[in-house]
């Protein structure tokens, strides 16, 4: 038996054949891959030192080199026993974790996820517990905020192993029902997005100046590649309308700063130090980052205005890096497409060692929004801007416990 980082360990029960325990290998003892590992448990999200008996076998992550992958004798492949069976509770749940990673606007998380064990469908579904009415009045910001969720659960079902089709509104009298991922078989050759798994978890906000460092071309074209296969088109801003992008954040700011609406949006979803509500939504206090002293990079001020004793301030970059995502239609399907678009960029900017923070003040105002768009690009309908660069990473926020967003049905 021979292991990478990242492989999973699963435990059949030695009676049934089906799976007892399973865990993410996380530590190696021997360059060679061979046991003992350290496997975190994904019943317990515990890390214990395993020596794995005959009732175990490896699951590959999908990104070993071809013919590294390890043979499971009688069993067969480890992706042909996968599809032959459901997956664990344990396993629906962590693939719900994974989801639920994505960013969405004030952090207000407007999803809720169901999965059919007798179909192994999961239905992504809209959750009005995180509408914004005043600062998102049509739904957009949370259809994007689920397509970003949407995306993370197609990345974390391919890196289970399993090959998926994914459907969005699939059922037009329901349009709370946003979208469903029917898993149908083990992942082929082609593992295209699991590559994208190991930024899943370590993509964050970052509300931190960064540096002063171009963004290398090889890297831009990547990101616009990202978007692309999403049918979303990406394009960085320069010259004189990087400037009208600046002006209308910078306007956006200043009317969400004023705007008892916003406001109220905004108090409802920012956790200030001593505050007693459930800490498992919205941004909290720890996370706003410093203010801005100077620079032109188009920050939020989720203490929307206060002062908050002992905050730090910060230079900001003077030239910032804004990355625009834009439809040619402005309907549900593209804001879906859109978040989709917006986290398969930020998984791939992180894996580039880049840093990001949403920049929406402008999209949040129906005059402010269609300036946004560069006609000589030939750009349609504005969807998101997003700031990239080199910086510190971002804090963790909170997010609301798997068990409050997933109902596992027979």
């Amino acid at each position: 038996m021979r292991a990478q980082v990242g492989d999973q360990l699963i435990v059949e029960s030695p009676t049934s054949g089906a799976t007892q325990r399973d865990g993410e290998i996380v530590g190696l003892h021997h360059d060679d891959g061979t046991p003992p590992y350290d496997v975190r448990w994904s019943d317990s999200d515990q890390v214990t030192l395993v020596f794995p008996g005959p009732d175990a076998h490896i699951h590959p992550s999908g990104h070993r080199p071809e013919g590294q992958r390890e043979a499971t004798g009688p069993r067969g492949s480890a992706a042909t026993h996968r599809s032959a069976r459901s997956l664990s509770e344990a396993v629906v749940m962590a693939l719900v974790r994974d989801a639920t990673a994505a960013p969405s606007m004030h952090n207000a998380q407007p999803w809720r996820f169901q999965y059919s064990r007798r179909n192994r469908v999961f239905h992504l579904r809209a959750d009005l517990r995180g509408a914004l009415p005043h600062s998102d009045p049509v739904l957009r910001a949370l259809h994007i905020g689920c397509g970003a969720a949407l995306m993370n659960l197609r990345v974390a079902v391919a890196h289970e192993g399993w090959q998926a089709t994914t459907r969005v509104l699939p059922d037009p009298s329901d349009p709370m029902l946003l979208a469903s991922v029917t898993l149908t078989g083990p992942l082929g050759d082609e593992d295209d997005p699991a590559a994208l798994y190991p930024a899943v978890h370590t993509r964050h906000s970052s509300r931190y100046p960064f540096a002063e460092t171009e963004i290398p071309m090889s890297v831009r074209t990547a990101l616009v590649d990202a978007a692309d296969q999403e049918h979303v088109s990406l394009s960085f801003a320069s010259g004189w309308h990087l400037q009208s992008v600046l002006d209308l954040a910078r306007e956006g700011e200043a009317r969400n700063l004023t705007d008892a609406g916003a406001a109220a949006d905004l108090a409802r979803f920012t956790r200030r130090a001593g505050d007693t509500r459930p800490a498992t939504e919205g941004v909290p206090e720890y996370a706003f980052g410093p203010r801005r002293r100077i620079g032109k990079a188009p920050m939020r001020d989720f203490a929307g205005g206060k002062s908050i004793p002992g905050r730090a301030t910060a230079d900001f970059e003077t030239s910032p890096h804004l990355a625009l995502l834009s439809t040619s239609r402005d309907r549900p399907v593209e804001w879906l497409r859109t978040g989709q678009a917006v986290e398969r960029v930020l998984l791939r900017a992180t894996l580039e060692g880049l840093a990001a923070s949403f920049v929406t003040q402008a999209l949040e105002w129906h005059d402010l929004r269609w300036p946004l768009r560069d006609p000589m690009a030939g750009m349609a309908y504005m969807q998101m801007v997003l700031r990239l660069g080199y910086g510190p990473p971002g804090t963790r926020t909170p997010r609301r416990p798997v068990q409050d967003v997933l109902d596992i049905e027979p």
